[in-house]
């Protein structure tokens, strides 16, 4: 015959591991929820930062307007056409390029210059720059997609 008194404690200790049992599937739920929430905001972030970089980028390659006439704000590299004339963060980025030992990609550029590079929305538009002064002929562009200086 079996002990009332323990089949009492093993009842009891059955409902307690029942009771801790649906806490922690509540909790699990509940981490699960936030965890999905939080996949969901990260690919809007990256979309919305994707997409604001694309529109600034469009806004930098677009020409000014100087007297009513459409003017490019990063000039063919012509004679009489100094650095100067570029954008300041355009001579930034030259200057960075310029410095280092060799040929650059862009993530290193991007060190220099203090932009966070393990982001992509934030690599992709001075990427987009590098290849911009290098259609200009500010930069040569070499088939590897390192940049470096022309002579």
């Amino acid at each position: 015959m079996l002990d009332p008194e323990l089949l009492e404690r093993i009842t009891a200790r059955r409902a307690e591991l029942d009771g801790l049992e649906e806490q922690l599937a509540e909790q699990l739920a509940e981490i699960r929820a936030e965890r999905d929430e939080l996949a969901v905001a990260a690919k809007v972030l990256e979309r919305m930062s994707e997409q604001l970089a694309g529109e600034r980028a469009s806004a930098v390659s677009a020409p000014g307007q100087v007297g009513g006439q459409a003017v490019m704000l990063i000039p063919h590299r012509g004679a009489g056409v100094e650095e100067a004339t570029l954008p300041p963060g355009y001579q930034r980025i030259l200057a960075a390029v310029r410095q280092a030992a060799g040929p650059v990609m862009a993530r290193q550029v991007g060190e220099v210059l203090g932009v966070d590079v393990s982001v992509r929305a934030k690599l992709e538009p001075l990427r987009g720059k590098l290849v911009r002064l290098a259609d200009r002929g500010w930069l040569r562009k070499l088939p590897d997609g390192r940049f470096t200086t022309r002579l």
